[in-house]
């Protein structure tokens, strides 16, 4: 199932120019107004393709007096002949399908819960922690979700990792084992709406990628979620085709 509208709205955004991206958690934009400033950027990865000087990108401003840095990096323009918005904001993203749960947007697992949970604390010692947790009645059996940022693109498909995750490892693990006593899905949120295909970064971390293979051969489900960012919000496109 797709939507013609916006599942989540940005609040008004500022345009400017990356002038450098440094220390992960920040980047020197210059806005259309000529003032430079120094965003938050949430994204600590490498953002592979993601960080050229000069590109155009968007920032938001927060009202609140106590941040140490007033703006945020939303998204930045990639592609020269017809550029497209990735979203950089890794905050985001859950925010985002925590709507589309709720909306049960996604037709995949629409028909199989009507609770959705967040960020739940599952296993003996009550130490990890799934992004979502969907529940029906007492027939159905619940399904853990966790959701993975993706803005990595390369011949137009959408590549996770970028780079090294034991995090990411060890989520995949978990995923594994809790498919053999109920459902188990790894969702991808493409920030980009130039990938109509997905596949494994193994390139970037060969253990993750062994590990994606083991984890679909055990029952995980792998949804690679497209999204189209815009300025003026997101807006759900529906499933990717998987490359194995």
């Amino acid at each position: 199932m797709t939507t013609d509208t916006f599942l989540y709205r940005y609040p008004p955004l500022i345009s400017g120019i990356l002038k450098k991206r440094y220390k992960r958690f920040l980047a020197d934009i210059e806005l259309k107004t000529g003032e430079l400033i120094t965003a938050h950027c949430a994204n600590t990865g490498p953002m592979l393709g993601l960080c050229e000087v000069g590109s155009h990108v968007m920032v938001s401003k927060s009202d609140n007096p106590k941040r140490k840095l007033g703006y945020t990096w939303e998204m930045i323009a990639v592609g020269e002949n017809n550029p497209v918005w990735v979203g950089i904001n890794t905050a985001l993203p859950n925010r985002i399908i925590k709507l589309a749960l709720q909306q049960q947007l996604i037709s995949e697992l629409a028909s199989q819960y009507s609770q959705v949970k967040s960020e739940v604390k599952f296993g003996h010692d009550g130490k990890s922690r799934v992004d979502f947790v969907l529940t029906g009645d007492e027939f159905q059996p619940p399904i853990y979700v966790e959701v993975k940022n993706t803005t990595l693109a390369e011949k137009g498909v959408a590549l996770f990792p970028d780079t090294e995750t034991t995090r990411g490892q060890k989520h995949l693990q978990e995923l594994m084992a809790l498919s053999k006593q109920t459902k188990a899905v790894m969702l991808y949120f493409i920030s980009r709406e130039d990938c109509e295909t997905f596949g494994v970064g193994k390139q970037y971390d060969s253990t993750y990628g062994d590990l994606f293979h083991q984890a679909i051969n055990k029952g995980v489900k792998i949804l690679p979620c497209r999204f189209q960012v815009l300025p003026e919000g997101v807006k759900y496109l529906g499933m990717a085709k998987i490359i194995l």
